[in-house]
């Protein structure tokens, strides 16, 4: 009886709390009604174009064919995950898309932050603005001019960088040629076109540091490099572990279009990862495979979730701002 009593209790609570918080949302979005209003038009975009299309994973279990559709194809479990980990294909790609992913990640970050930090101590108010909109231009070209622009620049034959070399007596290098070159050349032409705009997150994060926190440093006599370290980066340190963990859950997101438009047959075996494959798999190839295809994006995914919850768990465990 005291057992079904302390049931029935805990019931009447659970039940008395959801009629509480309905209370509270029905009463808020009353008072505030214009501010639900502007959340309805991303909720819809979310739901119309993020969370319908997820449906169509179903296909990564099914040897899916168009005439029979989502539901009447045939199901058959985890065996395009299998073939795909056990292809010849599987090592090759994974190892490129990692390697791609970390270089980028490794020496990517630290440059906008170095940036911000000078452009921060930067007094000359033209200078500053100049090397602002230098660096942020290169990100509004777009990722075809922009290899393009690498092409041209590398050309064996009438590249500048070939030109220059030969200036100075040193050999030429087919650095689109060599297997070898892809990772560097695709990573720091990256940091090159991204760099400017990635540095406004962190001066607007410099900008809210507190200013009594510098005049308390010069007091004790602290140089600019020790107000930097002590002051400047213990002040953005936050956004910068957030956009850390933002980018670990984007490691397998190399960027489809830069790799396949910067691909020859001569680099391929450096420059094929995840994405391209799926491309090629589920739309450029003469056997057209969507359901291998899929299960190959689908099998990106979760890893990309997984790195992001870890990444994530272990900043809030360290004492540093997470996610959630």
């Amino acid at each position: 009886m005291e057992v079904s009593a302390s049931k029935s209790n805990m019931l009447s609570a659970t039940v008395g709390k959801k009629e509480s918080y309905l209370s509270r949302l029905k009463k808020n979005a009353s008072s505030h009604w214009q501010l639900y209003l502007f959340m309805l038009l991303p909720i819809i975009y979310l739901l119309i174009f993020k969370y319908v299309p997820m449906y169509g994973a179903l296909i990564a279990f099914k040897n899916y064919l168009p005439t029979k559709g989502v539901w009447g194809s045939e199901w058959v479990g985890l065996k395009h995950f299998d073939r795909f980990f056990h292809s010849y294909e599987f090592v090759r790609i994974m190892k490129n898309t990692i390697l791609l992913s970390i270089y980028s990640l490794l020496a990517g970050f630290p440059f906008p932050i170095i940036l911000a930090l000078s452009l921060n101590y930067v007094n000359a108010r033209f200078f500053k603005k100049t090397v602002q909109m230098i660096t942020y231009a290169p990100h509004f070209i777009s990722v075809v001019v922009m290899v393009g622009i690498i092409l041209q620049m590398m050309d064996p034959r009438v590249g500048l960088i070939q030109t220059i070399m030969k200036y100075f007596g040193l050999p030429t290098i087919n650095f689109m040629g060599i297997p070898e070159w892809f990772s560097h050349v695709f990573v720091w032409s990256g940091i090159w076109q991204n760099v400017g705009f990635s540095c406004i997150i962190y001066l607007a994060a410099l900008a809210a540091v507190d200013p009594s926190l510098h005049e308390a440093a010069v007091v004790d006599g602290a140089n600019k490099v020790q107000r930097m370290w002590h002051v400047d980066l213990s002040g953005i340190m936050p956004v910068a572990v957030i956009l850390l963990i933002m980018n670990t859950g984007h490691v397998l997101d190399i960027g489809f279009e830069k790799v396949l438009l910067m691909q020859n047959p001569l680099n391929m075996s450096s420059s094929e990862v995840i994405d391209t494959f799926v491309y090629k798999v589920g739309l450029a190839s003469t056997a057209i495979n969507y359901s291998y295809s899929s299960a190959i994006g689908l099998f990106k995914s979760v890893i990309n979730l997984v790195l992001l919850v870890t990444v994530n768990r272990i900043a809030r465990k360290l004492g540093q701002t997470s996610l959630w």
